[in-house]
């Protein structure tokens, strides 16, 4: 195995995932978020041949990841689509639901993607290749209205109009191809000292004005409650705060503003309820290893037994 693939099949905090789900070897599982399968091949070893795992991912670069088994379902799918595969697979409901959300350390890593701001490749940043929409048309077609709404939203820049307005007389000399050349642009403009953060937080919001993020995690978070089985668990991990802010305020309150809602009798209507009251974060010894983990939060969530 090269050093490239031990990179794409690095899982963080595997172990702590693995707890979470609370694995029974008879019970069927589902991986939204595939990548190099690492997650995948731990749960899939802790099934018997009556257990199942599902697994989903739209990057088709994920697939060289498989394996063939009665017992293992690939699907190259977003993972918002999650109801209606498992439907089509005859799968009603599961024993648990793992989502490493995010880009992997493959997707940063290889080249003509476009996801880094080490390397000079082209505008891409697509986790599905066949989308139509790609950072180039973002950085090169988007209103500076439309720019500031997106570096606003998913950046959470400090001054989003004057990156927007940086971006939009550049281009109008010469239209901005690759990564390096976004760099370049912004360069004049990144705060001293925090230079390297500002490039991340500009390609962060980009890559999920691309990638329709936060939607495709709300549309995902909304379906799990109908296929997880009461008993069964929800685990997510996130790598910044406006995907752990959905996810905790799903788990916490059973929807994305965080509003508790009750029924006449003033229990609080929500479909899960946490295993882990605050996130569980990476030991430094991972950290060490793998730099990927130092953001990561993971939240653990059961269904209720007593019905939505």
């Amino acid at each position: 195995m090269t050093n490239k693939e031990e990179v794409y099949h690095v899982p963080v905090m595997l172990k702590e995932c693995l707890e979470g789900l609370n694995i029974q070897s008879n019970g069927i599982y589902v991986d939204v978020t595939f990548g190099g399968g690492g997650h995948s091949k731990a749960i899939f070893k802790l099934l018997n041949e009556d257990g199942k795992l599902v697994a989903f991912d739209q990057d088709p670069d994920a697939q060289q990841n498989t394996w063939s088994a009665d017992n293992f379902l690939f699907v190259p799918s977003n993972f918002s689509f999650l109801k209606n595969h498992l439907k089509a697979l005859g799968i009603p409901q599961v024993d648990g639901i793992l989502a490493d959300l995010g880009v992997s350390s493959h997707q940063f890593d290889e080249g003509k993607r476009g996801f880094s701001i080490r390397s000079n490749d082209e505008l891409d940043m697509r986790m599905n290749q066949f989308g139509a929409l790609s950072a180039k048309n973002v950085v090169n077609e988007y209103t500076e209205e439309e720019l500031i709404r997106v570096f606003r939203k998913y950046g959470e820049l400090n001054a989003p109009g004057k990156a927007a307005g940086t971006i939009c007389r550049a281009r109008s000399n010469k239209k901005i191809r690759t990564t390096g050349e976004l760099i370049v642009v912004l360069e004049p403009i990144a705060p001293k000292f925090k230079e390297h953060k500002f490039y991340a937080q500009v390609f962060q919001a980009i890559r999920m004005e691309v990638n329709n993020e936060l939607d495709v995690l709300e549309k995902f978070l909304e379906q799990t409650q109908d296929v997880i089985k009461p008993g069964g668990r929800l685990v997510v991990m996130s790598y910044h705060s406006l995907e752990d802010r959905l996810v905790k305020n799903y788990m916490k309150r059973g929807n994305f503003e965080g509003i508790v809602e009750k029924d006449f009798f003033g229990n609080i209507l929500k479909p899960f309820v946490e295993v882990t009251r605050k996130p569980v974060s990476p030991a430094e010894s991972e950290i060490d290893v793998n730099t990927r983990a130092r953001s990561a939060k993971l939240r653990i969530a059961e269904r209720v037994k007593d019905g939505k």
